[in-house]
């Protein structure tokens, strides 16, 4: 394995101003405000006083100075009334671990923020040796820096963990329990952990050699290794279930019920009439993947016959009503809360509620009486939405169809199932879709290609096959169909005034659309300054780029430009799907958000029981913190489970040949992704052609500074497996090529001084690979 890399590094002091005479001239606003902001943490008149040499009256002339910029907004007042930028964090806080991305980085926010604009980026540096890596959901006191950026961009934070809070999972170890000479031994499985554990035999709770445990960190002795002791068995390393195990237990992710919630699911009711609309007559059908269990959406569409609305439709999407069965203060109600949202793994589904609730009551089955949360939409021949209205009613599917069913009887070839329901229900939802298509190109959506891999097992849990989902119309259709129920449900919530979850999605950050901007220009493509950004801005580039070599590469620098989508309360509407207001409606048994705007709208509209009460209304900035965390939570387990799973299926191919792009470009190294599995791995830096690297992070390339030689995103190459690791889900290549194989001067020679170089020598292929960063290396590609 790789040495793993360490976290971003520490940004270099702060330049000193040189110290004045005692008769020097009073310091300038602009030398005082340029101190304050090159200053990686708030400083104070103390310290300010001491770099400008400022003594006696003078001191009484700088508080009067600090005292006028913070009246005029240009510095803020903080803990110990010491001042720094506005919106500037501390230099001690509490965060969260809000995300870890593909690369390894570990970024977290603030568990405070009382500034209307976003919080700044903060990249967490590497634990110390000996201490398991952050996780998404940990809380930790932490330290931070202020990294000011050049240009005006948004300055970003190092945090360094001091300690670790209650309430999170730092303290959770998952991995492997293995017998040495003095005792036991814990080998995480987390890529990013640096160091084994010691069990003692007292604290290994008949633990066998080989087998995955969950372990919990004890307080440090200071000699030896860190403690752990074993809380959870959870099986066999070579039982194939043992790759999602490992992504639950190593992300805390809640499996068990609790007993009332269980029995509050079980004890639920059938749904009957009773105060609601009948809707058994319209023939609702789910659409659904192969392998889907719950179903909690079904769709109608027939030509409006408003004769005002030529060409128009009459839309009906009807959702599982949640809100009926889980109510606020129930058992039911607090287990969902915590998991909040469903987890999907290749082999098993981690549900947000019961399986007598997700998988029956609760899942819109065909032929049977469900109780849902209807929407009537009516859209012109243009897709817009005219009007709508919400009911409460009782639905009974015709059919449970599936994408690939839906799109072969539209491409002209029904089944039994399909055929007698193309004229009343396929052909018309393909009707209404072609409209609501036309609103979405009008209105300009970010189009991002983004392939999904998908694992498929035999009944034993071994993998059969890795490949990429196929995107049909019918995913389209029903993809639209969903956004258009959720955007009524916002437009309703607003409407009554009522309180409601947004999903909301910000246009991307400053500093990042000025590297993306630069980026591609370097590429020919124009994203003009200074214009308001729209998301039809990236797609027409997308467009432009759509054949040509360098779109794959176009795709993911516009895509990691993005912000990440979130759940609040305060509507700043869905940059990417060119909305002023959207909000989660359409799936309920599987997000939280969605029960929280059902429950808003059965108390804005009189619907019935289960409304939003007045506790959950007043908390629901912090119900949209804890549900956008659980999500990266889930995000990340899946996206684990995934590379686990893959690197098994490559892990009999070590050695082979493969083609791919170069995926990510970090300062440690290279990310490739394989053509043929969408696989991810690492080409460490100390195996690239000897030299010194700079990591431009503007073009997203390394260069290396003797011959020159770049390796940047998207570049096609052909690598050799090195290793793939089930247990941790890591694989490492080599690159493969002229560079490497075939011209060993190209390793590290050095120039002959006559326009050549020297062939490599033992002195300099033992020469170590170096990399260097021209800017802070906190942010990322």
């Amino acid at each position: 394995m790789p040495k793993r890399p360490e976290g971003p590094r520490r940004a270099l002091p702060r330049p000193v101003p040189a110290r004045r005479a005692a008769d020097a001239p009073f310091p300038t606003r602009e030398e005082i405000m340029d101190y304050i902001q090159s200053s990686p943490v708030p400083v104070g008149k103390r310290e300010i006083a001491r770099a400008f040499n400022i003594t006696g009256d003078g001191r009484i002339v700088l508080k009067e100075l600090l005292k006028e910029l913070e009246g005029e907004g240009s510095i803020e007042k903080g803990e110990g009334r010491r001042v720094a930028v506005p919106a500037a964090l501390p230099e001690v806080a509490v965060l969260i671990v809000a995300e870890v991305t593909p690369d390894g980085e570990v970024l977290a926010r603030p568990t405070s923020w009382a500034h209307e604009a976003p919080p700044p980026r903060i990249y967490m540096a590497a634990e110390k040796r000996g201490h398991p890596a952050l996780a998404v959901g940990d809380r930790v006191l932490a330290r931070l820096s202020r990294q000011p950026q050049p240009g005006g961009e948004e300055d970003i934070y190092e945090g360094r963990t001091m300690r670790k809070l209650d309430g999170g999972t730092a303290t959770r170890i998952v991995g492997i329990y293995e017998r040495a000479r003095d005792g036991g031994r814990l080998k995480p499985v987390d890529r990013r952990a640096k160091a084994e554990f010691a069990v003692a035999d007292a604290n290994a709770e008949g633990a066998q050699a080989g087998e995955l445990v969950v372990a919990e960190l004890l307080p440090s002795s200071r000699l030896g290794l860190k403690q752990v002791r074993v809380v959870e068995r959870l099986g066999s390393i070579e039982e194939p279930r043992a790759v999602s195990l490992i992504a639950i237990a190593q992300h805390a992710i809640p499996t068990q019920f609790a007993k009332a919630a269980i029995e509050e699911a079980e004890a639920a009711p059938e749904p009957t009439v009773e105060g609601r609309t009948d809707l058994r007559d319209i023939p609702l059908v789910t659409i659904d993947g192969e392998d889907a269990r719950d179903f909690d959406d079904a769709v109608f569409a027939e030509p409006d016959t408003d004769p005002n609305n030529p060409g128009g439709w009459h839309l009906l999407v009807a959702i599982a009503d949640v809100s009926f069965y889980v109510r606020p203060g129930m058992a039911l109600d607090r287990n969902a809360f915590d998991r909040g949202n469903s987890v999907y793994f290749p082999d098993r589904v981690v549900p947000m509620l019961p399986e007598a609730l997700s998988n029956e009551l609760c899942s819109l089955k065909p032929e049977v009486n469900r109780a849902c949360l209807a929407v009537h939409m009516w859209i012109d021949a243009h897709g817009r939405l005219k009007r709508h209205r919400f009911v409460r009613g009782l639905m009974r599917s015709v059919a449970r169809l599936t994408y690939t069913q839906v799109q072969k009887s539209r491409d002209g070839a029904p089944d039994d199932l399909t055929g007698p329901l193309m004229e009343r229900v396929i052909n018309p939802l393909y009707g209404a879709f072609a409209v609501l298509q036309k609103a979405r190109d009008a209105r300009g959506t970010l189009e991002l290609d983004l392939p999904e891999r998908v694992v498929k097992l035999d009944e034993a849990g071994t993998i059969q096959s890795i490949g990429v989902r196929p995107r049909l119309d019918s995913h389209r259709l029903v993809e639209e169909f969903m956004i258009a129920a959720n955007v009524a449900a916002a437009e309703a919530l607003e409407a009554k005034h009522s309180p409601c979850m947004y999903r909301v999605h910000a246009e991307p950050a400053r500093d990042k659309l000025e590297a993306l901007r630069q980026f591609l220009g370097s590429l020919g493509y124009t994203l003009a300054k200074g214009q308001v950004m729209k998301p039809i801005l990236f797609t027409r580039i997308l467009n432009k780029a759509a054949e040509t070599p360098e779109a794959d590469l176009v795709n993911t620098v516009i895509l990691r430009s993005q912000s990440q989508a979130l759940y609040q309360p305060e509507n700043i509407g869905h940059f990417g799907l060119a909305l002023p207001r959207y909000a989660h409606f359409t799936s309920p048994i599987r997000r939280y958000a969605d029960l929280v705007v059902h429950r808003a709208l059965v108390k804005a509209y009189g619907l019935g029981p289960g409304g939003l009460d007045e506790e959950e209304a007043g908390r629901l900035v912090q119900v949209g913190e804890h549900i956008s965390v659980t999500e990266r939570r889930a995000a990340t387990a899946e996206r684990d489970a995934l590379d686990r799973y893959v690197a098994a299926y490559l892990s009999d191919r070590v050695g082979g040949t493969f083609t791919g792009r170069i995926g990510g470009v970090t300062r440690f190294g290279l990310f490739v992704t394989l053509d043929e599995t969408g696989a991810d791995g690492l080409v460490p830096i100390s195996t690239l052609p000897d030299d010194f690297y700079d990591h431009d992070e503007v073009n997203h390339q390394l260069v290396g500074r003797r011959w020159g030689r770049t390796y940047r995103l998207g570049t096609i190459v052909k690598v050799r497996l090195v290793e793939a690791d089930r247990i941790s889900g890591s694989m490492v290549f080599a690159l493969l090529g002229e560079d490497t194989d075939d011209a060993p001067w190209l390793a590290g020679g050095k120039s002959d001084g006559k326009g050549g170089r020297a062939r490599l020598t033992k002195k300099t292929a033992a020469k170590p690979q170096k990399a260097h960063s021209k800017r802070p290396p906190l942010k990322k590609d």
